[in-house]
């Protein structure tokens, strides 16, 4: 996999076609909206899905540890899709989260679906996190930012849709501004939210680039030429 790098507020940040974010002068990971546990939530509301989501997450975050060999894990919110997840989590893959997270450093900040403290996860829960001029928060877009400063958030599951002559492309997508950078969900069973959709203007005023998850390199396209030729689409008879 070939890793893109990103400048925001004066740090370079490198983007995987993982989902992930690394800052190599911290030798940090970061990774947003895990959602362990989904299926068994789904399954108890009588949605007859597969339970093996948090093993495949699992699968794909050790990929991602083992690749880059962080010292500190930033969790961006929702790692579990709600208070009772780890309760439901099967004891085998209990242990290899505590495995995979225990010779790290590990912030976990508070999402939507997982606003409670999880004593029983290695790390610390945060409401949110700031380390120099980088802000680390789950819902990104909802407070000013200084000049000199930058977000990076998750919530929203951005994904974008390339033109192409065979029809359109869809993935999930890193969603980039000059102060913002909006990280792919990475759970298995996640889903997303189109960049366009109107649930996206917190974070989409200003937004520079979108870069699609490919199988070895991110697909790069400027926003508002993605913009101008959904809106030429829509102009067709």
């Amino acid at each position: 996999m070939i890793a893109a790098p990103l400048h925001l507020a004066g740090e370079r940040l490198m983007l995987c076609p993982s989902g992930v974010a690394l800052w190599p002068a911290k030798r940090t990971l970061i990774v947003a909206d895990l959602h362990f546990e989904k299926g068994s939530a789904q399954a108890m509301r009588g949605h007859p899905v597969p339970p093996y989501d948090t093993r495949e997450t699992l699968e794909r975050l050790s990929f991602a540890l083992r690749r880059y060999g962080p010292r500190r894990v930033i969790v961006l919110g929702d790692a579990l899709h709600d208070d009772g997840a780890l309760a439901r989590m099967a004891p085998a893959d209990r242990a290899t989260l505590r495995h995979l997270l225990s010779p790290l450093e590990v912030l976990w900040i508070a999402g939507n679906h997982d606003p409670s403290p999880q004593p029983d996860l290695p790390g610390q829960c945060l409401p949110e996190w700031k380390e120099g001029r980088l802000h680390f928060r789950h819902i990104g877009g909802a407070t000013p930012l200084p000049r000199a400063e930058a977000e990076l958030s998750g919530h929203y599951h951005p994904k974008a849709t390339l033109p192409t002559r065979a029809g359109g492309i869809t993935r999930p997508c890193f969603l980039a501004s000059g102060q913002r950078l909006v990280l792919p969900a990475f759970g298995a069973f996640t889903g997303g939210l189109d960049v366009l959709d109107p649930g996206m203007a917190p974070v989409t005023r200003g937004a520079l680039r979108v870069f699609l998850l490919g199988r070895e390199r991110l697909h790069s396209a400027s926003f508002e030429a993605l913009r101008q030729s959904y809106a030429a689409l829509a102009a067709k008879p």
